[in-house]
């Protein structure tokens, strides 16, 4: 993490919990095609461009109504130290980060911040465990939860391997990132990735040559979360420390 980038990171981190920094892209002529494609949809986070404001989490909590306390996004922080690793994610970065605890007395300059979602799976262990169908693929790759079918039975819950499902204490079902599928349908780009200040994320279709995300792709310069569980997943990672992965 070069001296500039730290300044002001520190300078942005002192006020991030007071402060909201919105910026809002225009989604490309792409995205309202993007239904018309059959699983060709994939996510980009890009971790050297992410700032931790947590913007991308408020945005989340107000677009789809999530519960206090739980999340459909969330940032970690990843802090190399004398004796390990350090991570942590207060309310899942939502007010973002204050410095870090005096008693991780010996963590150097050299940290991250990561975003987490759903990976939308190809080979989801989400839909192939549920009893009753109620998770299921859309014809577009969207991983989606049926909430007339959910019994609430938390087993796509143990089955995901990246954390990204809980049940819902509202509803009694099961929650988690669906991708903004309800503005993505509108031709619209999911919440999170118009309010990023610094295009951490990013969202489009591996099927459009022109679309960044599938210029990153073809660049085959990215990670995935976890790849010894071959669920396949369509959120690509840039950057990603392997403490991380």
């Amino acid at each position: 993490m070069n001296k500039k980038r730290r300044q002001f990171l520190k300078r942005l981190l002192e006020g991030t919990a007071a402060a909201t920094v919105l910026l809002v892209v225009r989604p490309s002529p792409a995205v309202g095609r993007l239904l018309q494609q059959k699983g060709g949809l994939a996510f980009v986070v890009d971790i050297g461009k992410c700032i931790g404001c947590g913007n991308c989490v408020r945005a989340c909590s107000a677009e789809n109504n999530v519960p206090t306390g739980f999340f459909r996004t969330w940032v970690e922080r990843y802090v190399r130290t004398d004796e390990g690793v350090y991570v942590d994610s207060p309310k899942g970065g939502k007010l973002g980060f204050r410095e870090v605890p005096e008693e991780v007395s010996q963590a150097s300059e050299d940290g991250w911040f990561v975003p987490k979602l759903c990976n939308h799976c190809r080979k989801s262990p989400c839909v192939k465990g549920c009893p009753v169908g109620a998770t299921f693929r859309s014809p577009e790759g969207f991983v989606l939860v049926d909430p007339q079918r959910c019994l609430g039975c938390g087993y796509c819950v143990q089955n995901c391997p990246y954390g990204a499902r809980f049940i819902n204490p509202e509803k009694k079902i099961a929650d988690k990132c669906t991708w903004c599928y309800h503005r993505v349908k509108r031709g619209k780009l999911p919440a999170c990735v118009t309010v990023c200040p610094g295009k951490a994320r990013l969202f489009g279709d591996l099927n459009d040559p022109a679309s960044e995300v599938a210029k990153i792709f073809k660049a085959n310069r990215w990670l995935v979360l976890k790849p010894a569980m071959h669920t396949d997943p369509r959120c690509l990672y840039i950057q990603l420390p392997k403490e991380a992965i």
